[in-house]
């Protein structure tokens, strides 16, 4: 049998924007399964009792726990958008280069001003002090 390429393989297409945008759109998925890690840890610690949670407290409004959750508001918001825009192609919305163009920068600008928003709120001064 003669040697044949894989196909589709990312060595016959030319890298495009959407393709960009589609791996973060996965990425972003495993990202907030992990960070629902973190949730329910927060959770069982305020279920615990007030001592738990008294001893997990620090962890999650330390830098740590604050940039942890800064990315996990950043990925929510992205594949919150980026699903908005695939839930539109399953329609039959946006296949058009200009249409994907244009809600592909939607997706992003709503990302980085949301994310900026929730950044300000987690990061200003007092944000999670009791």
């Amino acid at each position: 049998m003669a040697e044949r390429p894989l196909s589709p393989h990312i060595t016959r297409y030319r890298w495009a924007y959407t393709m960009t945008l589609s791996i973060v759109h996965r990425i972003t998925g495993v990202a907030l399964a992990l960070a629902l890690l973190g949730l329910i840890a927060w959770l069982v610690s305020a279920s615990l009792g007030a001592e738990t949670y008294a001893a997990i407290l620090p962890l999650l409004t330390g830098i740590a726990g604050k940039l942890l959750a800064s990315l996990a508001v950043a990925a929510l918001i992205y594949h919150f958008c980026n699903g908005l825009r695939h839930l539109a192609w399953d329609l039959g919305f946006g296949y058009e280069r200009v249409d994907a163009r244009r809600s592909a920068v939607l997706v992003l600008a709503v990302t980085l001003i949301g994310a900026a928003v929730c950044l300000y709120f987690i990061f200003r001064p007092g944000a999670g002090a009791a």
